[in-house]
């Protein structure tokens, strides 16, 4: 194959992934050859995403970062998708030597003390877990959207990550919370109840709180921290590229 840069291959995937639907995207990405990998927070854009790959039977691993401190109801919810899709849901957990050094340096919950701390513990429990996870893909597949956070505004549906040397696909780029909704509702998504109660975007028990009426989707995590663009360093990457092998995308 053709050997282009990771940006020029997702640019031609940007433009092509840009004219279909949810379902046609997902099976574009599943037919390009390569491992092709959804991570899944089992948030609600995310079962959206693992809803399609279940219901069309695609060859895409999925897989989720069982932290060791997400509520339960997310845990549960995990059973409860691979029940009804008749799928697996890999999950990857972070190495306990690791989380022990943590512990020793910063504390258990050493977190709320500094932005250096909870970044650490985010490398611990999410980043090396999600390491292992895309070990050998040539594509990692978000349920990233542009209305989740200003951060978040210029999502584009394919993107080449130098630092992982992958092409990372955003299916939902495009797509609305009501857009969400209502692909739940006509479909029958399992979703966290917790989001009944206040929360759009859950991550770990102790890094998550309801938001208030009128704050943005993702203001409920890592609130106590001022920067407006904070995340825990899994969607944050260098941008330069580097030579990677062409997959046919015409």
């Amino acid at each position: 194959m053709t050997a282009l840069t990771g940006n020029g291959i997702a640019e031609a995937l940007n433009d092509k992934l840009a004219g279909l639907d949810l379902a046609g995207r997902l099976a574009l990405v599943a037919a390009l050859g390569g491992r092709a990998v959804f991570t899944t927070s089992l948030g609600i854009e995310d079962q959206v995403i693992t809803a399609a790959i279940g219901t069309d039977r695609l060859a895409i691993d999925v897989v989720t970062l069982e932290t060791g401190r997400l509520f339960k109801e997310t845990v549960d919810l995990i059973d409860e998708t691979e029940g009804q899709y008749g799928i697996t849901i890999a999950r990857y957990v972070p190495v306990q030597d690791d989380i022990d050094a943590y512990a020793a340096q910063y504390g258990l919950n050493g977190f709320y003390e500094s932005v250096e701390a909870r970044h650490a513990c985010c490398s611990v429990r999410k980043l090396k877990p999600l390491a292992r996870a895309l070990e050998g893909a040539s594509f990692w597949i978000t349920g990233l959207r542009r209305g989740q956070s200003g951060n978040r505004a210029d999502t584009p549906f394919a993107e080449h990550d130098a630092e992982r040397n992958l092409v990372k696909i955003n299916p939902l780029a495009d797509w609305d919370i009501d857009r969400i909704k209502a692909y739940v509702a006509d479909n029958a998504v399992p979703v966290n109840p917790m989001h009944a109660r206040g929360y759009p975007s859950i991550g770990c028990e102790p890094c998550t709180r309801a938001i208030k009426p009128g704050e943005p989707e993702r203001a409920g995590r890592w609130w106590w921290e001022n920067d407006e663009k904070r995340e825990c360093g899994l969607h944050v990457h260098e941008a330069t590229a580097s030579p990677i092998p062409a997959p046919s995308v015409a």
